[in-house]
């Protein structure tokens, strides 16, 4: 025996909401397609400050007023193994900029989002689009 089973990796994904809709990044690493800004938390990060950090890293933004929305756990939610997201929401102003492993960042309107999402992205934006418009949280068993 190596030791005590692994459990998922912790991630954070944010929903970063501008003037115009939300801002996505294209992944320049596998999995392909376009994506939440987020990624793994460090050792000895809070999932909060991972949010703050991966969002800059990825779109050079800093990310105001960040809000828990909810916790994705399906172990297949990402091809690379099992992972654990706690999704916030988040405002910001100005430009994003792809950098760290994102080709670009750009703002997309809601009815408008390109193809293909990575990972469960096209879940968690049908969640918050829900979200918005009702106040409803989605239900725990994401």
């Amino acid at each position: 025996m190596c030791g005590p089973p692994r459990g998922p990796a912790a991630t954070v994904d944010v929903v970063v909401e501008m003037p115009g809709g939300v801002v996505l990044i294209r992944r320049r690493n596998p999995p392909p397609g376009w994506a939440l800004p987020g990624g793994f938390v460090e050792a000895g990060e809070s999932a909060a400050a991972a949010a703050r950090r991966e969002v800059f890293e990825e779109t050079g933004l800093a990310v105001l007023g960040l809000e828990l929305f909810h916790v994705y756990a399906d172990p297949r939610r990402d091809p690379r193994g099992p992972t654990l997201s706690v999704v916030f929401l988040g405002r910001a102003r100005g430009t994003p900029l792809g950098g760290d492993d994102a080709q670009e960042a750009r703002v997309f309107p809601l009815d408008a989002l390109p193809a293909p999402l990575a990972f469960d992205h096209a879940l968690i934006l049908d969640d918050y689009r829900r979200y918005r418009a009702s106040g409803q949280r989605p239900p725990a068993d994401r």
